[in-house]
C-alpha cells in the first residue's frame, strides 16, 4: 500500500470509529418486522442513537414503546405532523395531555410545524385550505416547548419557515432544529442568526438546493438525517432508507465544505449531542 492510501485508509478508520447519530427518523413508519431489524443492526453500524419523531398521539405512543424496548438507541420526540388533515380539537388535547404526562420521556417535541406540501397541492386543484389552525396549533407547540425547555423539531420550509421563526423569537425558543430544510438566502442567514440547527438528508448527494445550503449553513449548527422511511434516489435508488446513510451524509459534507471526513463526523456527531442534550442515561 502506496502512503497516499494508507494514508487514505487511516482517516477512514478514524472516521469509522465516531458514531452516527440519526437526528431525524420516523421508525414507528416502518413495518413492525423492518422496525426490529433495523433498531437490532444499528449497533453493527456504529449508530448510537436515533430522534424518532412523532406523526400524532398514537404515533408518540408507538415510539414511546420503542424507547422503552430500546433505551439509549431511540430518542422519542411527541408531535403531529402538519402534513395531514387536523383532529378535533378534544383529539389535540389528549395529545398535549399526553406529552404532559410524559414530558420526561421525551428527547424534543416534533416533528411539529406548517403544510407547505398539502397547502400548494390544494392551490393547484384549486380546492381551498385554511393555513390559520395550522399556525395556531404550531404556536401551541412552540409554548409546550419553551414551557418545558424542550428543542423542537420543525417541518417548516419556504415562506413557513418566516412563519415558525417569527413564532419562536415570540416565546424566545432558540433550541429549534429544522429538518430537510428549503428557503430563501435571507432566511437561511436569519435562522443561522438565530442559532437554530438544520439537517441534510442523503439528497445532499445529489440535490443542489441542499448542497448550496450545505455551503453556507454554519458549520457548528448542522447535523445528519434520513427521514426514513422516505426513500431517496441517486445512489440510494431501491435501497431502504436506514440511518448509516448518514455516513454518506457526512462524506459528501466533507467534499462539499473541504474538510476531513474523520473531522465532519465528529463535528457532526458533537452538534447532535448539544443540540439534543444526550446522555447515557
Amino acid at each position: 500500500m502506496n502512503d497516499w492510501n494508507m494514508h487514505s485508509a487511516l482517516r477512514s478508520n478514524a472516521a469509522a470509529t465516531v458514531p452516527l447519530i440519526d437526528a431525524h427518523i420516523h421508525v414507528d413508519s416502518y413495518p413492525p418486522e423492518q422496525q426490529e431489524l433495523l433498531l437490532a443492526s444499528l449497533a453493527d453500524n456504529h449508530v448510537e442513537a436515533i430522534i424518532a419523531v412523532s406523526m400524532h398521539l398514537a404515533s408518540s405512543q408507538a415510539n414511546l414503546r420503542l424507547a422503552e424496548r430500546w433505551p439509549r438507541l431511540v430518542r422519542p420526540a411527541f408531535g403531529f405532523h402538519p402534513e395531514q388533515a387536523l383532529p378535533a380539537h378534544t383529539e389535540l388535547d389528549l395529545l398535549f395531555d399526553w406529552m404532559d404526562e410524559h414530558v420526561q420521556q421525551m428527547i424534543a417535541v416534533g416533528e411539529v410545524g406548517l403544510p407547505y406540501y398539502n397547502r400548494i397541492e390544494a392551490s393547484r386543484s384549486g380546492e381551498p385550505f385554511e393555513l390559520a389552525p395550522y399556525i395556531a396549533l404550531l404556536e401551541r407547540f412552540i409554548q409546550f416547548a419553551s414551557k418545558h425547555s424542550k428543542p423542537i423539531v420543525l417541518h417548516a420550509v419556504y415562506e413557513d419557515a418566516d412563519i415558525a421563526c417569527d413564532l419562536l423569537e415570540r416565546h424566545d425558543v432558540t433550541q429549534a432544529h429544522f429538518h430537510w430544510f428549503k428557503g430563501s438566502a435571507a432566511t437561511t442567514k436569519r435562522m443561522a442568526r438565530n442559532g437554530y440547527y438544520v439537517s441534510f438528508t442523503p439528497d445532499l448527494l445529489y440535490e443542489e438546493e441542499i448542497r448550496s445550503l450545505a455551503r453556507q449553513y454554519p458549520s457548528d449548527q448542522v447535523m445528519a438525517e434520513t427521514d426514513g422511511p422516505w426513500p431517496f434516489e441517486g445512489p440510494f435508488t431501491g435501497q431502504q432508507t436506514h440511518p448509516r446513510m448518514t455516513t454518506e451524509v457526512i462524506r459528501a459534507y466533507s467534499k462539499l465544505t473541504h474538510q476531513d471526513e474523520a473531522a465532519v463526523r465528529q463535528l457532526f456527531y458533537d452538534n447532535t449531542r448539544r443540540f439534543y442534550s444526550l446522555s447515557d442515561s
